[in-house]
């Protein structure tokens, strides 16, 4: 008896993605102080309230897994679905098993470890062999990406290396994301998401700007959060001052 069987008989496959997800950064663990900002916000961008996965960011926080629950209860109360905690040691992890949700170490030790990784790949052979020659190779060329035409509404085009070029219009429902600059040649009315990777240099630029979500590095605004004089004019976005920033294009 044969043990391969077609890959239409399977039920799944792992992949890795590159979602966006918001993160909510804890400056207390008092739920009802979190609650009162969470009611202030939910009353000027209803529409971002509408069941938006969340991490739970608890770095700043002393023994946040004592509130941990009653935190989740009431973002959940204000239509925000906490999906995992960054940060704490084990017994914050322990509670976030606990509960249902995922669990990220601290963003410093996921740093330590990244410069860790390129400090090994960077590190000189101890003894005068020459090194393969996969090792020295620069930086690679034409990763920008280049798409022409419109991104329809369902669709997601990305650059995961590089910056993305996009000649013609991103529609409403439509998603564009890269690891660099964002360049929109027409209308960009759907999502658009520049340094997914972390890079806060990275920028968006559009002819014209009708965007359901923009995000640099992680920080993001909705349409509802946008000037109303900026909307259907040519804008660059770009992280500045701990805040995305949006101004005439020029």
């Amino acid at each position: 008896m044969s043990l391969h069987r077609d890959s239409a008989d399977e039920a799944f496959t792992f992949k890795g993605g590159m979602l966006p997800m918001t993160i909510m950064e804890l400056e207390t663990g008092d739920p009802e102080r979190i609650r009162l900002q969470l009611g202030n916000k939910r009353t000027h961008s209803p529409a971002f309230f509408q069941h938006t996965p969340v991490v739970l960011s608890v770095e700043k926080l002393d023994e946040p897994h004592l509130a941990l629950e009653r935190i989740c209860a009431v973002c959940r109360d204000h239509k925000l679905l906490p999906v995992a905690v960054r940060g704490g040691a084990d017994p914050v992890r322990q509670s976030a098993w606990a509960l249902g949700l995922g669990w990220f170490a601290p963003l410093e030790t996921q740093r330590v470890r990244s410069l860790a990784s390129v400090d090994q790949a960077t590190e000189p052979p101890e003894d005068d062999t020459e090194p393969p020659a996969q090792q020295e190779a620069a930086p690679a060329e034409g990763a920008t990406r280049l798409y022409r035409g419109t991104v329809r509404s369902g669709q997601q085009v990305s650059a995961a290396e590089g910056d993305l070029v996009v000649v013609g219009a991103v529609n409403a429902g439509a998603e564009v994301l890269a690891a660099g600059n964002i360049h929109v040649y027409g209308a960009l009315r759907g999502r658009a998401l520049a340094g997914i990777h972390g890079n806060p240099d990275a920028g968006i630029f559009c002819r014209e700007l009708k965007a359901e979500l923009l995000s640099v590095a992680g920080n993001y605004k909705r349409l509802e959060d946008i000037d109303p004089q900026l909307l259907h004019a040519s804008v660059e976005v770009h992280f500045h001052r701990q805040q995305l920033e949006i101004k005439p294009l020029g």
